[in-house]
């Protein structure tokens, strides 16, 4: 009986490793990291893709009661982070190109209540509805799964991480939430912009016109309809930003 008690323990020793870099990585990755899915669901999901891996997981000998132990449970929850952080650089970007358009339409007060992120602008949401399906629809989940296995490889547990890139890249990465969210809405940008260019023309011509009450309820309008052509253009751009987040995942982040 003793026997069986201690083998008990030392596999749960063992499957606690890769469990924290899986758990971190389903806190902070797109879908996964949703409060819409509960605790219940995540702690299922992690423990199901931990068996999965788990053979293929070489575990350290390491003491759980030690020092040594906290530092590289640290180390496995930063790993994890890292990485769930780095495709919600991409969720950034559309967040930040609704709100930028929101802001030159004039629907920046028009925002609701997001379990998921707070108060952002309903365009904002809109646009990471379509950038989350997108997601699922090139198959993300499944290629950050992938990451998750090949980590272990080029990250053992609790060694490694800042002998890599993997910080300083994904700082250099993270600007990416800005360069992205421009060109994600650069067309309906620019027309707004010709849009205020003539008003300004027009308010110059005749300036007893109103232009206020002329021209905040034309950019609502105008900006729908230019958001609307060019969702095209958005979802093919919103491809390379999720592509680049994936390839920067498989060759930079860990090289």
């Amino acid at each position: 009986m003793n026997l069986a008690m201690i083998q008990l323990v030392e596999m749960v020793h063992q499957f606690m490793w890769p469990f924290v870099r899986v758990s971190a990585l389903l806190l902070t990755a797109p879908i996964f990291g949703a409060t819409a899915l509960n605790v219940r669901l995540r702690v299922a999901i992690g423990a199901a893709l931990t068996i999965l891996i788990f053979p293929t997981v070489e575990i350290p000998d390491i003491d759980p009661f030690s020092f040594a132990a906290i530092t590289k449970m640290f180390h496995e929850i930063a790993v994890g982070a890292l990485m769930g952080l780095t495709l919600q650089v991409v969720a950034a970007a559309v967040i930040l190109s609704g709100q930028i358009v929101s802001g030159g339409m004039g629907l920046g007060m028009a925002n609701m209540i997001d379990p998921n992120l707070g108060n952002v602008p309903t365009l904002a949401n809109f646009l990471l509805v379509i950038g989350l399906l997108a997601f699922l629809s090139l198959g993300g989940h499944l290629v950050l799964i992938s990451v998750l296995v090949d980590s272990y490889r080029y990250i053992p547990i609790g060694e490694g991480l800042f002998a890599t890139n993997a910080i300083s890249g994904f700082i250099s990465w993270s600007s990416q939430m800005f360069i992205g969210a421009v060109s994600l809405v650069l067309p309906v940008l620019l027309g707004l912009l010709m849009v205020n260019v003539c008003l300004g023309v027009i308010s110059k011509a005749s300036p007893s016109l109103n232009i206020f009450a002329v021209g905040f309820p034309a950019l609502i309008p105008i900006g729908l309809v230019l958001v609307t052509l060019t969702l095209s253009f958005y979802y093919s751009r919103l491809e390379l930003l999720w592509y680049d987040g994936f390839r920067y995942l498989q060759t930079t982040l860990f090289a």
